[in-house]
């Protein structure tokens, strides 16, 4: 195993609040298989998750860029549920940076420029997340460009009372 999964007693203060929404998830979700381990560390995709609000920046940013109408319905959906607020949700789906974001979901947005990422950025990214987080951020971006082409392509519908 490359990265040790981490005990709940180990969380930090910033872990913690993470942690709890997904052991909530998984609990509702995912009971077909083993998620966690006895003592509550949490096993497959969610250990080496970036925090959610990251994921999120980066999941709407994809989303406005391709103009992917349900992508973006349904994470505005989740973003909502977590409590973003909507000037910053408004601003984000309208493919413009929010003024309020941490340096965390900074470094995020500008993961989603398209093209080639500057080494700047890069280099920001790799201070900011290291060089798995980094990874992490970039897949996630090539995902849900992934996801937004195939909604586009196939032109998926937003439900009617959305």
């Amino acid at each position: 195993m490359r990265l040790p999964l981490i005990s709940p007693s180990e969380l930090t203060p910033e872990q913690q609040p993470l942690y709890d929404d997904m052991r909530k998830g998984i609990a509702s979700n995912f009971n077909a298989f083993v998620s966690q381990r006895e003592d509550g560390a949490l096993m497959g995709p969610w250990n080496p998750w970036l925090p959610d609000n990251v994921r999120q920046i980066a999941i709407l940013v994809v989303g406005a860029r391709f103009d992917a109408a349900y992508e973006l319905y349904a994470h505005i959906a989740v973003a909502e549920a977590e409590g973003m607020p909507l000037e910053r949700l408004a601003t984000l789906v309208a493919d413009l940076k929010p003024s309020d974001l941490n340096k965390e979901e900074s470094v995020a947005y500008a993961l989603c420029r398209g093209g080639l990422l500057p080494e700047p950025i890069y280099r920001l990214a790799l201070a900011t997340f290291g060089q798995k987080g980094t990874n992490e951020l970039i897949y996630l971006v090539g995902l849900y460009s992934m996801v937004s082409t195939t909604l586009n392509g196939f032109d998926v519908p937003v439900p009617a009372h959305a």
